[in-house]
C-alpha cells in the first residue's frame, strides 16, 4: 500500500503556492458575495477574513497529519482505522473529489450557456471537457501543476479590472462596522468557508512535493493570497451593490465585469468568461486527478484506466443536470458535504493522529 513517488514526478515546495491558490479560486468566486451577504449584509467582508483564519489552521492540521505518516490520506486511513474501515473513509473522500469536479464543470457550462452561447447543448461541452481532462491527467501531476501556474498568472489581469467599479462605490454602506448579530456573522463564515473548498486536495498530492514538510509556508501564502483576493472582491461588490440588488444577482462578479467598457471592447464580460476558463481548468483537473489517484492507491489499478472510466461517467452524468434547480441542488449538497469534511473530519483525523503519537511515545519511554 505504501507508495513512494519518484523524484522525477515531484514538484518543488514553492509550486504549492500555485496549487493551493489555483484550486481555491474557481466558480465560487463568481457568486459567493450573494450567499454571504444574505446573512451578513454589509459586514460580509468580516466572515471572509474569519473563514480565512479557520482554513489556515486546518491547513496546519493537514500538514501535521501528513508529516507524521510521510504519505497521503489513503495511507493515513489505513494506519488509523485498518484496511476495511480506512478503505470506507477513503472511498468517501474519493467520491467527494469526483463530485467536486463534476460540480465545477457543470457550473461553468451553465455560465457559458446563460451568458455566451444560449443554444449550445450541455452534452457537447461535456464531451469536449471529458476528452481534454482525460488527456491532461494522463500527462501526470506535473502537467496539472503547470496548468495551475498558468491559471494564476494569465487571468491576473481580471483582478485589476475588477477594481474599476470602485469609482462608482458608496463606501458609507460599510458604516457602522459589525452591525449584524454574531449568529449572522457565523452563518456568513460558513458560506465563505464553502467558497475556500479545494485546499483539502493537499491530502492526496502531498507525496508529490519534494521535501513536503518544507512546503507549508507556500501553502499558507497561497491560501492568504486567496483570502486577500476574496476580501477585496467582497469590498468592491458591497460598495457597488445595495443589499437588495445583491440578493437578486446570481453572479455578482460577472455583473461587475458587465459594467466595464473599453473603447476597443464593449462586452468585457465575454472576455472575462473566456479568461475564467483558465481559472476553472486547474480546479476541475485537480479534483479529477485526486479522484483517479485515490482509486489507483486504494485498488492498485493503473491511473490511466481509472481516468478513462471516470471521464466516460462524466459524459453521462453532467447532461442529466439539465436545469438551474438541479445544478443548485448539486451545489448545495456538495458544498455542505465539503464543509463538514473540512470542519469536522480534518480535526477528528488530527486528534486521532495526535493521540496515536502520544501513545506511541509513552510506549517507547
Amino acid at each position: 500500500m505504501h507508495s513512494k513517488v519518484k523524484e522525477q514526478f515531484q514538484v518543488s515546495p514553492s509550486m504549492v503556492f500555485f496549487l493551493i491558490h489555483a484550486i481555491q479560486v474557481g466558480v465560487g468566486m463568481l457568486g459567493f458575495q450573494r450567499t454571504v451577504a444574505k446573512y451578513s449584509g454589509y459586514d460580509s467582508w468580516i466572515p471572509v477574513i474569519i473563514a480565512g483564519i479557520i482554513i489556515s489552521v486546518l491547513i496546519s492540521m493537514i500538514y501535521y497529519i501528513l508529516k507524521v505518516n510521510h504519505n497521503d490520506i489513503i495511507e493515513v486511513h489505513r494506519n488509523l482505522f485498518g484496511k476495511w474501515v480506512g478503505g470506507f473513509f477513503s472511498i468517501i473522500i474519493i467520491l467527494y473529489f469526483y463530485a467536486l469536479g463534476i460540480l465545477v464543470l457543470r457550473t461553468y457550462i451553465e455560465v457559458i450557456q446563460v451568458w455566451v452561447f444560449e443554444d449550445i447543448p450541455t452534452w457537447l461541452l461535456t464531451v469536449l471537457a471529458a476528452y481534454f481532462f482525460c488527456y491532461l491527467i494522463e500527462g501526470g501531476f506535473r502537467t496539472v501543476t503547470g496548468l495551475c501556474v498558468a491559471g494564476v498568472f494569465i487571468p491576473s489581469i481580471l483582478f485589476f479590472v475588477l477594481l474599476m467599479p470602485l469609482q462608482y462605490g458608496e463606501f458609507i454602506n460599510f458604516l457602522p462596522v459589525w452591525k449584524h448579530s454574531l449568529k449572522n456573522i457565523i452563518l456568513g463564515v460558513r458560506e465563505t468557508t464553502i467558497t475556500y473548498l479545494g485546499f483539502e486536495l493537499l491530502l492526496l498530492f502531498y507525496p508529490f512535493i519534494k521535501e513536503g514538510h518544507r512546503s507549508q509556508k507556500w501553502a499558507q501564502l497561497g491560501h492568504w493570497t486567496t483570502v486577500f483576493v476574496y476580501t477585496l472582491l467582497m469590498l468592491v461588490t458591497l460598495s457597488f451593490f445595495s443589499e437588495g440588488q445583491l440578493n437578486m444577482t446570481i453572479w455578482p462578479t460577472l455583473t461587475l465585469l458587465k459594467i466595464i467598457e473599453f473603447p476597443f471592447i464593449e462586452r468585457f464580460e465575454y472576455l472575462g468568461i473566456s479568461l475564467w476558463l483558465i481559472i476553472i481548468i486547474p480546479n476541475i483537473g485537480m479534483a479529477f486527478w485526486g479522484a483517479s489517484r485515490g482509486i489507483k492507491r486504494l485498488f492498485s489499478i493503473k491511473q490511466r484506466y481509472v481516468i478513462i472510466v471516470l471521464m466516460t461517467a462524466v459524459v453521462f452524468i453532467v447532461p442529466f443536470l439539465d436545469n438551474r434547480q438541479a445544478v443548485n441542488t448539486l451545489n448545495n449538497t456538495i458544498s455542505h458535504i465539503g464543509f463538514w469534511i473540512i470542519i469536522a473530519y480534518i480535526p477528528i483525523i488530527f486528534i486521532c493522529q495526535f493521540a496515536g503519537q502520544k501513545m506511541r511515545r509513552k510506549r517507547k519511554t
